[in-house]
C-alpha cells in the first residue's frame, strides 16, 4: 500500500493532517507547500499513480530545501519523501509540537501539470500554477533513489 509511510509516520488523533487514501483516477493536480519545521523548506507533490504509470493515485512528493526553482536553468535538490495522499493537497495549518513534521504549512502554489515524458528516474512536466509556470525536470542523479534535482527548462 502506498500509504503505509505517511500512516506509520503520524498520530492522526494529534494532528490536522488529512488521514485520506488513494485515489482512482489522477486530476494532473500539483502543489507546493511552504514548510516551516525544523528547517525551513518547501513540499513539492505531483498527483501521480504510485508507480508513475499505473498503481492508485497518489502524491508523489519532495522535500525541496531552497525551493522550486523560477529561474530556467537553477537547478535545485529535491528529496524524495513518503507518498502522500492526494488529499493532502488542500492541507494547510499547523501540525503540532512533538508531531513528525511539526510546524506551520502553507500553500505557497498550485495548480495543474502536463505530464511530458519520464520513468521511474526522470519526469518531464509542464506546471501552469499561479507561480510556477513552464517546463521542469525532476531527475534522480545519485545511486540514493531519494536524492533528485528539480529545474525549470530553457524556452
Amino acid at each position: 500500500m502506498a500509504l503505509e509511510k505517511y500512516k506509520k509516520k503520524r498520530k492522526f488523533n494529534k494532528t490536522p493532517e488529512p488521514l485520506g487514501k488513494e485515489k482512482q483516477k489522477s486530476l494532473k493536480r500539483f502543489v507546493v507547500q511552504k514548510h516551516d519545521a525544523s528547517s525551513l523548506h518547501y513540499d513539492f507533490r505531483l498527483e501521480l499513480p504510485e508507480k508513475i504509470d499505473f498503481g492508485k493515485v497518489i502524491l508523489k512528493s519532495w522535500a525541496v530545501p531552497k525551493g522550486v526553482p523560477e529561474i530556467a536553468g537553477v537547478k535545485h535538490l529535491a528529496v524524495q519523501v513518503e507518498d502522500h495522499p492526494v488529499d493532502y493537497i488542500n492541507f494547510a495549518g499547523i501540525i503540532p509540537k512533538g508531531n513528525y513534521g511539526a510546524g506551520v504549512v502553507e500553500i505557497w502554489d498550485k495548480g495543474r501539470f502536463k505530464l511530458i515524458e519520464y520513468d521511474n528516474k526522470f519526469l518531464k512536466f509542464e506546471l501552469n500554477g499561479k507561480r510556477l509556470r513552464g517546463r521542469y525536470v525532476l531527475t534522480q542523479f545519485t545511486p540514493q533513489k531519494r536524492n533528485w534535482l528539480i529545474f525549470k527548462m530553457k524556452s
